[in-house]
C-alpha cells in the first residue's frame, strides 16, 4: 500500500533518529574473532560485499561464514539523543545454523525457518560503549547462504514512546486513509508539515512535542477502532521433510514446552496446533507435558486444530485415506480432550479435491483454513473467505490465512497494516485473522513477537 511521498520521507526522517542500518558494516571473520574482542576489526579481516538487493551471500553446501560487526553507541543519531535508550540488533538471515554471540558469548540461535531476530544488545545504551557482534552462519546444502537485513533500534520499553514507534503508528494510519478514508489525508501531511526539526537535539522538548502532534492526530484514526485483528499463535510444523522423524518429535515438544512457558509470562496468547499423531507421541513420551496441554486446552488458551492424524495430501490419496485421517484423528481428540477439532488446517497441502467439504463436513468439521493459494506467481487467488461447496451442496466456510513464504509470521506493526487493508479490500470484512510464530520446523510465537504485540 503506497502513501504519499511527504508522508514517507517524515517518517523516514523520524525512523533515522532511532534507527540505523548496519548491513554495509560486516567484516568477514574467522572463529578467532571472538577470543580477541576489540573496537576494532582484527588484521585481515575485511568488509563484506554486498550483493545487488543488499544481501552478503555465500557457497552453498554446508558452508561456514563468520561475520563481525563493531558496534560503538553514538551519543546522537541525526541529532537526536540515544543515551538510556534499549538497544536491539534486527537481523534477517538464510542459514541452516546460525548461532550470534555478543562480546564473545553466545546469546542466540537460529536456522532456515527460526530466521530472524530483535535481541537486545543492552537495555541502557551508554555513548562510547562498544558491543561487539559476531555471526556463525551455516549455508544450507541446496542453497547459498546469505544475510539479508541487519539494522539498529533504539526503542524505549512499552508504555514509553520514541520517534521510531510512533513514525510506525503513523504510518498505519496513513495507509489505512489512503486505502478508505484518503479526503483525511491532507490534515495528516499538515500536521506532519509542523514537526520542528530544529529542536531534535532537546530531546525532552522535541518528543514532548511528537506526544501533543499525535495526540492531535487521533481523531483522524478514529475509523481505525472499528478494525480488530485477532491472533492465534501457531508453530506449523511438518511431521517429515527435511529432517527425519525423530527430528519431529524433538521440535514438537520444545516448540510445546515454550508455548507454555510464554502463556505464564502472556496469559493473553492463544496457541493453535494440528496433528493428533504428535499429540499421541507427547503423551506417550512426556505425559506431565501433555497434561498440561490437556488443562491449556480446558483453560481455552489452546485450540485443537486440524480434525486429521496429520496434514495429509488429498489431491492425490484415496477419498477412504482421508476419512480415516479424519475418524483417527477426532476420535483421538474426542477421547483425549473430550472435544473434537471444528476446524480443518491445511495450510501446507498443495490442492483440494473437490469433495473435500463433503468429507470434513461429515466428521463435524464446519471452517477450513489454507494458505497455500497465495503460492502463486502468476494467477492471485481472488477470494480471502468466501463459502467452498463440493458437488453434493455441502458448504465449508473457508479463510485463506495469511501469506507465510517464509516461514516465519511476526507482530511487526506495518506488516501486519499491509495485510489488513488489502484483507478489507478483498472481503469487506474489518476482523482480520494474524498468526504469530515461527513454523515449518516448529517453534511458534518468540518473546519478542509477544512483546512487540503487548506494546501496540
Amino acid at each position: 500500500m503506497l502513501i504519499p511521498s511527504s508522508i514517507e520521507q517524515t517518517l523516514q526522517q523520524l525512523r533515522q533518529l532511532t534507527q540505523q542500518d548496519i548491513q554495509p558494516q560486516w567484516w568477514l571473520s574467522t572463529e578467532a574473532c571472538l577470543k580477541t574482542v576489540s573496537a576494532t576489526p582484527a588484521s585481515g579481516e575485511l568488509l563484506a560485499p554486498l550483493n545487488e538487493k543488499g544481501y552478503i551471500v555465500w557457497a552453498k553446501g554446508h558452508q561456514i561464514q563468520w561475520l563481525s560487526q563493531y558496534i560503538t553507541i553514538p551519543d546522537q543519531l541525526a541529532g537526536y539523543p540515544l543515551a538510556d535508550f534499549t538497544l536491539r540488533v534486527a537481523l534477517t538471515w538464510w542459514a541452516e545454523d546460525a548461532q550470534i554471540y555478543v562480546n564473545g558469548q553466545l546469546k542466540q540461535t537460529g536456522d532456515l525457518f527460526d530466521s530472524s531476530t530483535r535481541l537486545v544488545l543492552t537495555q541502557s545504551a551508554k555513548p562510547g560503549e562498544t558491543i561487539h557482534l559476531a555471526l556463525r552462519l551455516v549455508s544450507p546444502g541446496h542453497d547459498i547462504g546469505g544475510l539479508m537485513r541487519s539494522r539498529l533500534i533504539y526503542e524505549r520499553d512499552y508504555p514509553e514512546l520514541d520517534p521510531g514507534f510512533i513514525a510506525d503508528e503513523w504510518e498505519v494510519l496513513a495507509k489505512y486513509l489512503t486505502a478508505f478514508e484518503p479526503e483525511k489525508l491532507p490534515d495528516l501531511i499538515n500536521l506532519l508539515a509542523s514537526i520542528p526539526w530544529e529542536i531534535v537535539g532537546d530531546r525532552p522538548a522535541f518528543d514532548q512535542h511528537l506526544v501533543k502532534l499525535r495526540d492531535t492526530l487521533k481523531p483522524l484514526a478514529k475509523s481505525l477502532k472499528k478494525r480488530q485483528f485477532h491472533l492465534l499463535g501457531h508453530a506449523h510444523l511438518d511431521m517429515a521433510w527435511l529432517w527425519p522423524l525423530a527430528e519431529t518429535w524433538e521440535a514438537g515438544e520444545r516448540t510445546f514446552r515454550s508455548v507454555l512457558n510464554l502463556q505464564q509470562e502472556f496469559p493473553e496468547l492463544t496457541f493453535g496446533h494440528t496433528s493428533p499423531l504428535l499429540y499421541a507421541w507427547i503423551e506417550e513420551h512426556q505425559p506431565a507435558l501433555f497434561q498440561q496441554i490437556q488443562q491449556a486446552v480446558k483453560n481455552h488458551h489452546w485450540e485443537l486444530l486440524g480434525g486429521m492424524w496429520i496434514e495429509p495430501d488429498v489431491n492425490l490419496i484415496a477419498g477412504e485415506s482421508i476419512v480415516r485421517q479424519l475418524l483417527y484423528g477426532q476420535r483421538y481428540f474426542q477421547e483425549k480432550f473430550q472435544q473434537i477439532s471444528k476446524v480443518a488446517w491445511l495450510p501446507d497441502s498443495f490442492g483440494f479435491c473437490f469433495q473435500l467439504p463433503q468429507l470434513l463436513s461429515q466428521a463435524g468439521i464446519e471452517y477450513f483454513v489454507t494458505g497455500k493459494l497465495h503460492w502463486n506467481d502468476t494467477t492471485k487467488f481472488p477470494l480471502g473467505a468466501f463459502w467452498w461447496e463440493s458437488p453434493d451442496g455441502t458448504r465449508l466456510m473457508t479463510v485463506l490465512s495469511p501469506p507465510n513464504v517464509a516461514g516465519v509470521m511476526d507482530t511487526n506493526p506495518i506488516t501486519m497494516a499491509n495485510y489488513g487493508v488489502q484483507w478489507e479490500q478483498q472481503t469487506g470484512l474489518q476482523d482480520i485473522f494474524w498468526l504469530p510464530g515461527v513454523g515449518d520446523h516448529g517453534g511458534g510465537p518468540t518473546r519478542d513477537m509477544l512483546t512487540v504485540k503487548q506494546r501496540w
